[in-house]
C-alpha cells in the first residue's frame, strides 16, 4: 500500500531545475582531484545544472567537493540504486536525485522526501507505475537504446502530462531531435566531457565543447 504521495512543489522543483538548461552533463569522476576542475570548466562553458552519477568510489567525496566549491551550481546525485544511497546523498546537500531505473520503494521514498527525485523510466508500464505515486517528471533511459526520440514522440498520445530528460546514447548532433519535441525538458550527455579529455585533465577543452554546446542549445 501506498503511503507517500508526491506533492506538486516536488514537480515544480524538478521543472525549474530541468527548464533552467537545455543539458545536463552526466559525469562519472573517478579521481577526486578532478572533481572540481571538471565542474568549474563545465560552468565556464554556461552549464550550471550538474550530475555526478555513484558509479565510482571517488563519487560520495567528488559531490561533497563540489558542493563546498561551488555552492551556486545545482548538483544532482545520479545512478541511485536504494533507499540507503538517496539518504546519503540527501545529507551531502544535494539538489536533485536521478535513478537509472525506479522500484516502487524509491518511489515511495522519493515522494516523501525534501529532495526532488528524477525517476528513471525506460517503458511506459514503468511511467504509469510512477504515475500512481503522483509523478509526471521522468528520466528516459538509456534513451537510444529504447528508440529514441520516436519512442519520446509516442509517449505524448496517452500520457500528455509527462515530461522527460532523455539520457543514454544522446549526442551533439542527436540531441536535437529530442529537444524538438514538446515533451522533453532537457537532455542529459557525456559527450563535452569524453573520458579521453578528463584523463588528459584538458579543463580548456572541456570548457571550449561545452560553450559550443551550450551555445548551439541554448536555454
Amino acid at each position: 500500500m501506498m503511503t507517500a504521495q508526491l506533492p506538486a512543489s516536488q514537480t515544480d522543483r524538478v521543472d525549474a531545475i530541468c527548464r533552467s538548461t537545455a543539458i545536463i552533463p552526466v559525469l562519472v569522476i573517478e579521481r577526486l582531484d578532478h572533481a572540481v576542475p571538471l565542474a568549474k570548466a563545465l560552468v565556464e562553458g554556461g552549464l550550471n545544472v550538474l550530475e555526478v552519477t555513484l558509479r565510482t568510489e571517488a563519487a560520495v567525496e567528488a559531490i561533497r567537493h563540489i558542493r563546498e566549491a561551488l555552492p551556486e551550481v545545482v548538483l544532482g546525485a545520479g545512478t541511485v540504486l536504494s533507499v540507503e544511497q538517496y539518504q546519503v546523498c540527501e545529507a551531502l546537500g544535494v539538489d536533485f536525485v536521478v535513478t537509472p531505473g525506479t522500484t516502487p520503494t524509491l518511489f515511495e521514498y522519493g515522494a516523501a522526501s525534501d529532495v526532488p527525485l528524477l525517476p528513471g523510466v525506460a517503458t511506459v508500464s514503468e511511467v504509469v507505475t510512477g504515475w500512481e505515486y503522483g509523478y509526471r517528471r521522468f528520466k528516459f533511459f538509456p534513451a537510444e537504446a529504447n528508440g529514441g526520440a520516436p519512442a519520446l514522440k509516442s509517449f505524448a498520445g496517452p500520457l500528455p502530462e509527462a515530461q522527460f530528460c532523455p539520457t543514454g546514447g544522446v549526442t551533439v548532433d542527436n540531441a536535437e531531435a529530442y529537444l524538438a519535441l514538446p515533451n522533453v525538458m532537457c537532455v542529459g550527455g557525456s559527450w563535452m566531457v569524453a573520458k579521453s579529455l578528463v584523463d588528459a585533465e584538458d579543463w580548456a577543452g572541456i570548457t571550449q565543447l561545452t560553450r559550443e554546446a551550450t551555445q548551439r542549445y541554448p536555454r
